[in-house]
């Protein structure tokens, strides 16, 4: 897989492709003169930084390639129904091109994905770079993504997951005992969730905030852009920020559908996916900044401490110890910062 110098992580977006007026087929080689319609989903809104990243990585395609490869952004895995599992599919099974879906996501088809998300791998971002910009960790993942039919365009960013709820300040583990609490559609974070004594739910995204308005559910765990783009300050009192989980986006397509194309368009989604990845990366984290100082005027905001941390790493052993064999000693491994 070619690495990625101009940033690190990234992956950026969910495009789905049809080449010409048909499906691109594997055998033979399209000429430099092709053209394409590809459709782009992401799971989030059009506010959020995944779809803006999309729109420069159409941008970015089609420039490159005088309008021959045109890409339609559509936000809310509205080419799936809401559904981002069914989205994934589509992908690896050729009904659409590509996609920009999160490793936690991704786990929802194969545990290992969630590998990168073992809780408390990465205190920082520095220790998130050294690791995906290393050639160990994109061939790992690209590896991945081919068993199931995907080729791998690089690495984006959803960022350090946080949580929040309605009843009380989370200080410890004892704190989330009894709290319904809405997760990630991944059997990681029901296992983390429910080892920490909590009542975890999965539910679609799009059914979040009203959930945490009707009580539904107490809480929720996602990254601070997602959490701050969607609203989510306006039904939520307690934030703990605690970076317990990193969680990268990929940019994916269609394995045959992108061999289909000729090496001179491979290269300008190869180059064009580096760039708008990067532009993706510094967006959100400078976004994630200053979301935070406004979340901080809207509700209250708790910062664990290095000796709170502990506490909760040392909660989550039987996590570790039961998830290491499935994501496999090689592949955790590779994800520890050095």
């Amino acid at each position: 897989m070619k690495k990625l110098t101009i940033v690190p992580i990234a992956v950026a977006f969910l495009l789905g492709v049809s080449a010409c007026s048909g499906t691109a087929q594997a055998d033979t080689q399209a000429g430099d003169d092709a053209t394409y319609n590809f459709d782009m989903s992401v799971t989030t809104s059009e506010t959020s930084t995944w779809f803006k990243g999309a729109e420069k990585f159409a941008e970015l395609v089609a420039e490159e390639s005088d309008g021959r490869i045109n890409i339609s952004v559509f936000a809310n895995d509205s080419l799936s129904a809401g559904d981002a599992i069914a989205g994934i599919e589509q992908v690896m099974n050729g009904d659409k091109a590509l996609s920009y879906n999160s490793a936690i996501q991704l786990s929802g088809i194969d545990d290992r994905f969630s590998a990168i998300a073992a809780p408390f791998t990465f205190s920082n971002y520095e220790e998130v770079d050294s690791v995906l910009e290393s050639p160990e960790a994109q061939d790992a993942y690209a590896g991945l993504a081919e068993e199931h039919g995907v080729k791998m365009l690089g690495f984006g960013e959803n960022g350090m997951r946080q949580i929040s709820n309605n009843t009380h300040e989370i200080d410890g583990p004892e704190d989330l005992k009894g709290l319904k609490v809405r997760v990630a559609g991944s059997k990681l974070f029901m296992d983390m969730y429910q080892t920490l004594g909590a009542d975890p739910l999965v539910m679609s995204f799009s059914e979040l905030f009203t959930s945490l308005q009707t009580g539904t559910v107490d809480g929720q765990e996602n990254a601070v852009d997602l959490f701050y783009a969607n609203g989510l300050v306006e039904v939520q009192d307690y934030l703990t920020i605690m970076n317990y989980v990193y969680d990268p986006l990929l940019l994916m397509m269609n394995q045959e559908m992108f061999d289909s194309m000729s090496d001179a368009d491979q290269q300008i989604m190869l180059d064009a996916a580096a760039e708008a990845n990067a532009y993706q990366i510094a967006m959100i984290r400078e976004l994630e900044q200053e979301q935070l100082k406004d979340i901080k005027d809207q509700m209250q905001v708790k910062e664990l401490s290095a000796a709170e941390i502990a506490e909760f790493r040392e909660a989550l052993e039987p996590v570790y110890e039961e998830w290491i064999p499935t994501w496999t000693p090689e592949l955790y491994e590779v994800i520890q910062p050095k």
